[in-house]
């Protein structure tokens, strides 16, 4: 069945590219509709940022640079759990407009010795004074302002192999010197 598809996918881009059929006539003949998403929980991540950040100012057009060194913490769920050790880092950038374009590249360790490399992607923004408060460490309702994640990750683990083909996404808080964010992958 599967053959059949492709084969009938195929052909309606070989005319569309052929100027023979419009994208809508190849849409026409395959009856399906891509999947709709489905989430599944993974954990809870509760990530320490106690050093001192790094500003080095605007370095691009698009903002100003900001390192936040990431210096442990825990991540806990159904099935996977461990530490964060202290070696990551959100390579941050903040544009003029107060979005923060998260880039967080770390290290964990699940509580059965296995490491795993985490990389986030994602924005924060909110109202101006929201974000004053939040950058001040005050205690800020997470609802009052945007922080999204996406996550994927790198493991030579056996049993955590399936990491390495997953997607996570992630709803974050920023709270003092820490970030909470909870934690799921896409189905």
């Amino acid at each position: 069945m599967f053959k059949r598809i492709a084969s009938v996918v195929l052909l309606g881009f070989g005319a569309l590219m052929m100027g023979g059929a419009s994208a809508e006539d190849a849409r026409e003949t395959v009856p399906y509709d891509p999947p709709p998403l489905q989430v599944e929980r993974l954990a809870r991540f509760e990530v320490d940022l106690v050093a001192p950040v790094w500003e080095l100012g605007k370095t691009s057009p698009l903002g100003t640079r900001r390192i936040i060194p990431i210096t442990g913490g825990r991540f806990e769920g159904p099935t996977f759990k461990g530490t964060i050790l202290n070696n990551g880092a959100d390579w941050q950038v903040v544009t003029e407009d107060g979005l923060a374009i998260i880039d967080t590249r770390y290290l964990l360790q699940t509580d059965d010795g296995e490491l795993v490399y985490l990389q986030t992607k994602g924005y924060r923004y909110g109202p101006p004074e929201v974000m004053k408060d939040v950058a001040a460490g005050k205690p800020v309702d997470p609802t009052k302002y945007f922080f999204k994640v996406t996550m994927t990750f790198e493991t030579s683990s056996e049993k955590y192999a399936w990491l390495n083909r997953a997607i996570g996404v992630g709803s974050a808080m920023r709270l003092g010197k820490a970030v909470v964010y909870d934690a799921y992958l896409l189905k």
